[in-house]
């Protein structure tokens, strides 16, 4: 057990010092090409915090671990929204771009109605459903590079004032902080996961609760330290691109590998929890976040509060019910 705490403990400094670093990197980045923090949020550094989710997800699939591949990725993206964007939203509310919010946000309400049609359709996941995902990823990525370089996407005036550093620097930071960000989440949920299941808790509750956050503390970590950086923008991209990718990417790749059926471990009067709960709250935490944003270009605290009730009450749930 003291092994365990151990790791547990280097594993959440590595995240600390290597979201410092990967904050650094892609702000530097951002700047050197005159790109808005959103964007770059959504993107590169959606990749890189999505790492740990990428690896669980792909290790349980392996395993043939539907209860982890599964709730890893609807987990994650419950606790990015209703927990890291959260905090982000109660401490600092602030106004956002439409323009910069739209692709990412369209594409994940695109995927994630995909995602729900196959779950209550089907019942299960095929593997060409998980190829689907993963050229979504694909087509993504390439229209979000024509966007930045098209310059419709301009910076805002408080992010080109912000002085810039070497290339070389950025990438470096870049790089290294995502290496310590992807270690740290792996020691972390190794051990959380262990002791979990020394509780007798549910593969898929697993996945949902300890998994999902322990894979979601890269964007934790990011969001924080943008936030006392003062780059809330990066951080709201970063959110919403990696919701993006645990379904697009994170499941693409689960499902590819080994084909799953939607866990029905747990239910609620007589109904598939996942389907009745998991999917719709999904899908719910989302729209609270993304709907005033696009409507109105700003972000209030009482979508962060609101949301930060959800995400108790959900937590609560999922081990008391």
């Amino acid at each position: 057990m003291l092994k365990a705490v151990l790791l547990f403990l280097l594993g959440f400094a590595l995240l600390i010092k290597g979201g410092d670093w990967f904050v650094d990197g892609s702000v530097g980045i951002a700047h050197r090409f005159h790109l808005p923090e959103l964007l770059i949020g959504a993107t590169v550094v959606s990749i890189g915090t999505t790492l740990p989710e990428v690896m669980v997800s792909s290790q349980a699939a392996l395993q043939h671990n539907a209860g982890i591949s599964y709730g890893n990725a609807i987990g994650s993206i419950i606790c990015n929204t209703s927990l890291i964007a959260a905090l982000t939203i109660a401490v600092r509310p602030g106004e956002v771009s439409r323009k910069s919010l739209q692709l990412p946000a369209a594409a994940f309400f695109l995927a994630a109605v995909f995602y729900s049609l196959i779950a209550y359709t089907q019942g299960e996941f095929r593997r060409w459903q998980g190829l689907v995902f993963l050229v979504m990823f694909v087509v993504y990525m390439f229209l979000s590079v024509k966007a930045m370089q098209s310059g419709d996407m301009a910076p805002s005036a408080e992010e080109e004032e912000q002085k810039e550093s070497s290339m070389g620097k950025d990438i470096a930071l870049l790089v290294i902080g995502a290496a310590a960000i992807a270690w740290g989440a792996n020691l972390l949920v190794n051990n959380g996961t262990i002791i979990a299941a020394a509780l007798g808790v549910p593969d898929s509750v697993i996945g949902l609760t300890m998994v999902a956050l322990g894979t979601s503390l890269p964007e934790l970590v990011t969001a924080v330290t943008s936030l006392l950086k003062g780059h809330s923008a990066l951080s709201l991209g970063n959110v919403i691109g990696a919701n993006l990718f645990n379904i697009i990417l994170v499941s693409g790749m689960a499902i590819t590998i080994s084909p799953f059926k939607v866990p029905a471990e747990k239910t609620l009067m007589g109904i598939n929890s996942s389907l009745l709960v998991d999917i719709p709250l999904m899908l719910a935490v989302m729209a609270i976040l993304c709907v005033p944003a696009l409507k109105n270009e700003k972000l209030y605290r009482w979508q962060g509060i609101l949301l930060l009730c959800i995400y108790t009450v959900f937590t609560v749930y999922q081990f008391v019910v």
